[in-house]
Formats: C-alpha cells, structure tokens, sequence
C-alpha cells in the first residue's frame, strides 16, 4: 500500500460516520475520488457514487458501506448525565471504560463511559452482564443545563477514534467495519482509471448498512447494475475461542476471503479466483449457506437480479473498539476487484 493510499485509510478511520451521520466520512472518499473518477456525487441518501468509464458496458456497482456502529443520546439526566440507545450491534462490555466523542453541530464533545468502582459493587453487581440500557455517557459537567447548551437529543456517539499500526502489517482501529470496504472499493476505481476498462464501473460508498442494508438498496436502483461486487469485513477465527469447524479457518494476512454459495454469483466467483490464480494472489475461501448479513443480499435482489460477488476482509474482534486487520490483505482485495473489473466487456456472460 503507497502511502497515499495509506493516508486515505487513515483520514477515513478519524472521520466519524455512526449510521445515518456518515457525512464526515463520505466528505473525505469524496475528495479522494474526485482526484481521479469521471463523475463523483453524493445522493439524498448520502450515498456517495464515484463513477469511472460511465458509458461503459457492463455497469459493474462495487459497494462498501463506510458506516460504523455507535450511540445515540435518548435522554439528558438533570445531573447531566447520557442515556443512550445502540445505533447497530453493540457488546456492552467492550463499551466499559471507553473515551468517547459525542458528535455535535458545534464539533466534538469528549466523554467517557463507566461504571460505578468494583469497591462498591454487590456480589451480584460483579456478576451481572451489562446492557446499553444501564450504561451513560459521563461528559464532566456540572449539570443537565450545562450538558444541554452543549449536546442535543440525537446526537451520536462514537467510541474514540484513531488508527494504530502494529506488528506483521497489522493495524487496528474502531469501525475497521466498515471503513475497509469503502477505502477497497474507492481504491480498486482509482486502479481501474489508470487502465482502459471497457465496463462502466461505479464504486459506492453506501451507508446505513449497520441498521438494515440501506444505501445500498437505493444507489443500487439509481445504478441499475448487472454486475457487483461487495466488499465488507468477516469474521478472523484466528483468535482464541473461535470454533473453525463452525466458522471456517480465516487468517489475518492470509489475503481477501471469496465467498461462496447462494448469494454469490458462481461465474463471478471462478472469475474473481482465476484472476487471483493469474496474480498468484493469496485469497481465502469460505461458504454462506443463507443470505449475507451485509450488503450482498439487498445488490444480488436490486431489479432483475444482478450477478453479485461478495469479497471480505477478515477482521479480528469485530465491533469493537479494537478491530485488528492486514493492511496486506486491503490492497490485495483493491487489486484483485480492480483485474476482475478490468477482465469484463460487453460480451461477458454470467449467466449461472
């Protein structure tokens, strides 16, 4: 990855997008596209569609949703205390101890979550598994006046972030999940501009994947695609705990996981490993006997049904603060969706 590419990464993953306040990160893959994209634009939903080749054939949609989990303020105590719903999938025990940024339209507001002291915790306390629901967000104030001239009802939350480079190529960071995708798909339509594709090719950051495969249902129908690929985050099982007899043997650094069955588009799938046989590139291969949790399904269903391909990231302890992935595995995904992009024309047949 040259460092240009690396810096968009990391704009990306200090850019806040919990689901449904995707702006800040959607404004920074509009910049980078617009260096190189034929047409970029963001739609009424907040999709943003960079588009290379438009009066190609096939169109090919490559989707990443960049939104991430998080908070959302429900309630302001008179003690100026937080009260939040999840905005997606929340473990409340990673959310233990966590600084926090509340997202207001003045900037951020910083916080923390916690709990009372083990000291004064009951025998049951100890015991007890946390639910978001007896959780609030403590922004040092000295009442619910105060809290209220710098917060609103609505406001979203999400846990600090940042981006840390660690051993073996590694990196980890909050909302890896879906950031990755947007920084794959938008990377692989700047290698494909530098080539002559003869297929249109329309890289979308979609949004509002976290609270029920949104965006991608709206830019889809606006793009009317008879290709597409997704690009999403999967579950490393190279960790401690994790059953690979269940879950399949997926690494970290091992290269991009192709998914087979029935959401996936079979003639998409040999094309995407024959071209990563002729780049003698790692790939993992891992089954999904239902539909997707991710915005394969709702692409493979858009219209009269578009040949769809889902290629994942794998991704150590997802949604949480800490996500772990290969930044290797990153670049061979771009490469890889952009040498498939580039194998497509008008004569291509997909038919299953």
């Amino acid at each position: 990855m040259d460092s240009t590419a690396l810096q968009f990464l990391k704009d990306l993953l200090h850019a806040p997008s919990p689901s449904g306040y995707e702006r800040p990160v959607q404004d920074v893959v509009r910049r980078y596209a617009s260096g190189f994209a034929n047409d970029v634009r963001t739609d009424w939903h907040g999709n943003v569609i960079a588009a290379v080749n438009p009066m190609g054939s096939p169109r090919i949609m490559l989707a990443g949703h960049c939104d991430q989990i998080g908070l959302l303020i429900k309630h302001i105590d008179d003690k100026g205390f937080l009260w939040v719903h999840a905005i997606g999938g929340w473990d409340p025990q990673v959310l233990i101890g966590q600084d926090v940024q509340v997202w207001t339209k003045n900037g951020p507001v910083p916080g923390v979550i916690a709990r009372k002291p083990i000291h004064l915790q009951s025998p049951d306390d100890r015991k007890s598994v946390p639910e978001i629901k007896n959780l609030w967000v403590d922004i040092a104030v000295k009442d619910g006046d105060e809290a209220r001239s710098l917060v609103a009802i609505g406001d979203p939350i999400t846990v600090q972030l940042g981006y840390r480079e660690l051993r073996n190529g590694l990196a980890a960071a909050p909302g890896m999940d879906n950031k990755v995708g947007a920084w794959t798909v938008i990377s692989a339509a700047e290698r494909i501009s530098r080539q002559n594709p003869k297929a249109a090719v329309y890289a979308v950051s979609t949004v509002q994947e976290e609270i029920g495969l949104r965006g991608v249902q709206t830019s889809a129908h606006q793009i009317d695609p008879q290709l597409g690929i997704v690009v999403d985050v999967t579950h490393a099982t190279d960790c401690p705990t994790i059953d690979e007899n269940q879950y399949g043997r997926i690494k970290l650094g091992k290269g991009p996981v192709l998914y087979r069955g029935p959401n996936v588009n079979p003639v998409v799938f040999d094309r995407l490993v024959e071209r990563a046989t002729a780049l003698q590139m790692p790939i993992q291969v891992n089954g999904l006997a239902t539909a997707a949790s991710n915005d394969a399904a709702e692409l493979q269903l858009t219209r009269g049904g578009v040949a769809t391909g889902l290629v994942c990231i794998p991704n150590r302890y997802m949604h949480s603060p800490v996500e772990i992935v290969s930044l290797d595995d990153l670049d061979n995904a771009a490469e890889l969706i952009a040498q498939f992009c580039l194998s497509v024309d008008s004569d291509s047949d997909f038919t299953p």
